[in-house]
């Protein structure tokens, strides 16, 4: 047939356009409503007409309009992953592992970098409520009125934050870094700074409150350097205050901005670790590769992913009542930016 040529009786629908949910309510006899809740809710149609209308379907091809379904259902098919900074390494595994166990179980992931920012962040919350089915929010910079009020519209995980009532997925990296302080402790360092993250980084604060349990059972002269943005770049800045202190071993925030104060260590002649020991926190992929190597706190990041997106989807499949906390361990990973005191 042409594109000028009549189509004959017995063809529903010109052969130049994909099939309508029209075009298969006319083939069947019945309202494109009944198709809509024949194809999105077979049980609120009776199994004669729903057959009639498969039958009719199928023999148009019709393929049902995606859009037009999360419509009927009031679901997307998509999970929202919230990250503040995309480019930091620590996030590579939490996507990865999100976004295999949201595959496996028939969703997309929808990737959002909140640029570090709590407005972005609220604003993208706001938009993922017709956006996602669900939401998991990494390192959020909301308070916690706004996710717990966050918590209430939508299904919603957090991973590194703890909050009562919201479902959260936390990295035990406190234990991690009273590991790194009780290692320089037997290198004999004595005088230790923490070289602290963002003002408003729950993680941060976290880390701090640990190492001063830990500084005080141990006898070590404790310091807080900061804050500092979890970057490469703000690594050179720390690491002039940290020469400019007395310290011989430093716990650091990230090992983005450990990295950072390694390259600017070097640069201005200062051995690591004859002069001043390092220990970085996550683990990332290039922590061994940096120099000299960094000893740092390893997490399961990925596996921090899978768990929420497991602790998700109790919520949008089986609307059940999710597992509320899970705790992931770490432990230290020694390398060579970590050695004895300097005499």
């Amino acid at each position: 047939m042409t594109d000028t040529e009549v189509a004959s009786p017995g063809d529903e629908r010109p052969r130049e356009r994909a099939a309508t949910i029209t075009d298969v309510a006319r083939l069947a006899g019945v309202a494109a409503s009944t198709v809509s809740r024949a194809l999105s809710n077979p049980g609120r149609v009776n199994v004669v007409t729903r057959e009639r209308i498969e039958e009719a379907a199928a023999s148009l091809s019709y393929v049902p309009s995606a859009h037009a379904q999360s419509l009927t259902s009031g679901r997307t098919g998509s999970v929202a992953l919230l990250v503040p900074d995309i480019a930091n390494p620590f996030y590579f595994d939490l996507i990865r592992g999100a976004q295999r166990q949201l595959r496996a179980a028939g969703y997309t992931q929808l990737l959002v970098d909140t640029e570090e920012s709590h407005d972005v962040e609220e604003e993208t919350l706001d938009a993922m409520l017709k956006a996602a089915d669900g939401v998991i929010l990494a390192a959020s910079r909301l308070d916690d009125a706004q996710l717990i009020s966050a918590a209430g519209r939508q299904p919603l995980v957090t991973v590194n934050r703890d909050i009562p009532g919201v479902p959260s997925v936390i990295i035990d990296t406190p234990t991690g870094v009273r590991q790194a302080l009780t290692h320089l402790h037997s290198l004999g360092h004595r005088r230790v700074a923490f070289v602290g993250g963002p003002t408003d980084s729950w993680s941060s604060a976290r880390r701090w409150e640990a190492l001063q349990t830990a500084a005080e059972d141990l006898g070590v002269d404790l310091s807080f350097i900061g804050p500092w943005a979890p970057n490469a770049a703000a690594g050179g800045a720390a690491a002039d205050a940290v020469a400019a202190s007395s310290v011989t071993a430093c716990v650091v925030f990230n090992d983005l901005l450990a990295i950072g104060m390694l390259t600017r260590l070097t640069e201005r002649g200062i051995r690591v670790p004859d002069d001043v020991s390092i220990v970085g926190t996550d683990d990332i992929f290039g922590a061994e590769f940096c120099h000299p190597p960094l000893t740092t706190v390893a997490a399961p990041i990925e596996e921090a992913g899978r768990v929420a997106v497991t602790m998700l989807l109790t919520q949008l499949e089986t609307r059940g009542t999710p597992r509320m906390r899970t705790v992931l361990p770490t432990y230290l990973r020694t390398r060579q930016s970590s050695g004895q005191a300097p005499d």
